[in-house]
């Protein structure tokens, strides 16, 4: 199969395409899936996108196996068929994919290296925070941590989620006393500059749905992180909004019907 194509614009990436998976770039900003607030949802362009691409009749399915937080950009993941669907929220239950993140937190992390096991609730429609105990409705959260880099009075540091809970790491990291640079909701000093925060996710392992083998899927960091990095030409934006305008704009362009 030929390198995939980019989505909608030059500036955002296809990561990965066959006829069970789409690999997206998913900039901060956008959500994943429609609220309430009716904006724009990546997996309502991602269903508009391979519409079009394959001039598909209908509705196109498109299956939701895990959700990246509204400020968060990275890699994600969506299923084609509902046996690549089936067969992935089953990883992801099981706790068999493997996934990466980057965050730039505040302070510098001491431990060089540790793992955080804490309980954590949801607050509908809010937030989650840690409890001590085991209180009805709470969930185990784990995940590992290695310290990269330091500079100022910031650290960069590589995260390996062990499990998938509800703002998992801005409420973990922020409970060990270093909040995610931007999150203002988990006690961050400041915002950045379109309310994101400085957590990419930069890699899931999968085993193929239908071949024997495994696949990785990996995003960059995007421009203005908050961190030095190399240049290059394939870095992709990071807020939704530097791009929207030029992606509704091919949106609305699309012939009828699509």
């Amino acid at each position: 199969m030929t390198d995939p194509p980019y989505f909608f614009v030059p500036e955002w990436p296809v990561f990965f395409e066959d006829n069970h998976l789409l690999a997206l770039y998913k900039p901060s900003g956008i959500l994943v899936q429609g609220d309430r607030t009716a904006d724009m949802s990546l997996l309502e362009l991602a269903r508009l996108w391979l519409k079009h691409r394959y001039g598909k009749p209908g509705r196109v399915f498109l299956g939701l196996v895990h959700r990246l937080d509204r400020p968060v950009a990275g890699v994600i993941l969506f299923c084609r068929t509902s046996k690549a669907a089936g067969r992935l929220s089953e990883q992801f239950r099981t706790g068999s994919v493997q996934k990466r993140y980057l965050a730039v937190v505040e302070g510098i992390v001491r431990e060089t290296s540790g793992r955080l096991i804490d309980r954590l609730e949801r607050i509908p429609g809010r937030s989650s925070r840690i409890v001590s105990g085991e209180p009805p409705g709470s969930q185990e959260a784990r995940l590992a941590y290695r310290v990269l880099d330091t500079h100022g009075n910031r650290s960069l540091v590589a995260i390996d989620l062990e499990t998938g809970r509800h703002h998992q790491i801005r409420a973990q990291m922020a409970h060990m006393g270093h909040p995610v640079v931007g999150d203002l909701r988990y006690g961050a000093p400041g915002p950045l500059p379109h309310r994101q925060v400085a957590l990419v996710a930069r890699e899931l392992v999968i085993a193929h749905p239908t071949l024997p083998e495994t696949r990785t899927f990996s995003s960059p960091c995007p421009h203005d992180w908050p961190w030095p990095q190399p240049a290059g030409a394939d870095i992709p934006p990071w807020n939704w909004s530097e791009i929207a305008p030029q992606v509704m704009a091919a949106v609305n362009q699309l012939p009828a019907g699509e």
